[in-house]
This record gives C-alpha cells, structure tokens and sequence, in this order.
C-alpha cells in the first residue's frame, strides 16, 4: 500500500475530506480507546489538516497542525495524530510524523514544536527529536507526556 499525502487549511477542506478525518478519529480516539471526549474542540477550523489517502481514497493517516499560541502558549503543535488500524505496522506513523513535521515548518516557520503524547508512544516520538519536557499527565484517562522538538 501506498499513500499520498497532502495538507490543507480547515477552509480549503472538502467535504469528504473532512468527513473522512472525523470518521478516522471517532474509530480511533473514541472508539478503539474507549474514550468518550469532545473530538470537535473549535480548533479545527483555524488549523491545516494532513491526510494519508490510498489509491482507493481511503483515508489511513491523519494530523492537525497548530500553529503557535492555539494549544501552547509558546509553541506550535501537531495533535490528533492517528493512523487507521489496518495500515499499522507499515512504517506509516513515521511518514506522516515526517510529513506533519515539515509542513508545519512550510506552514509556520521553523520553531520549537510541542505534542501532548501518549505516554506509550514516547519512544517512537523520541526517534522524531521529541523530548519529555514536563511532569506525566491523565487526558481522558490515557496517561500522557508533554513532549518537545527544537
């Protein structure tokens, strides 16, 4: 399988697109994690989304670019970082971290980007340049980490 990605501002979306990325997150962030949460914070429509679509034009990988100020003070973020279950285990998380990285330094300029991650995917974002910079918290009872990329 391969994906092509693209990203795009909240106002530029179609709606499929739009569609598809809230589809993605309710099965993930929802559903598979068991976790009731309002997914539609009112950030969505000042941020640029990432899509991973196939060939088919089924979406499997998905991000939301912030820039600074919107979730942290001082820094830009990447959040809502999911991947469709039958596309784990094929390096598609790393693509899209990648991707996600580079389009909001195209986007936002290059500065210091923060992530709120899960606690159990440290390591991975920590291959990414992502460094713990604060104390472990409870979000929506997922234990996470701040997290840090220069």
């Amino acid at each position: 399988m391969n994906l092509s990605f693209t990203c795009k501002h909240f106002d530029d979306l179609s709606l499929k697109e739009l569609y598809d990325s809230m589809v993605l997150r309710q099965e993930i962030f929802v559903v598979e994690q068991n976790c009731a949460f309002l997914d539609a914070d009112g950030k969505d429509q000042i941020a640029y989304h990432c899509f991973g679509y196939d060939s088919n034009g089924q979406l499997h990988a998905y991000t939301r670019l912030l820039d600074k100020g919107i979730a942290y003070p001082e820094y830009a973020s990447i959040g809502r970082v999911v991947t469709s279950a039958a596309s784990r285990g094929g390096g598609w998380g790393r693509k899209l971290m990648e991707y996600s990285i580079e389009q909001l330094y195209a986007t936002f300029g290059q500065q210091a980007i923060k992530i709120g991650a899960q606690a159990y995917l440290e390591k991975f974002y920590g291959s990414l340049g992502f460094v713990q910079c604060g104390e472990g918290y409870l979000e929506d009872g997922i234990p996470h980490i701040p997290m840090l990329k220069n």
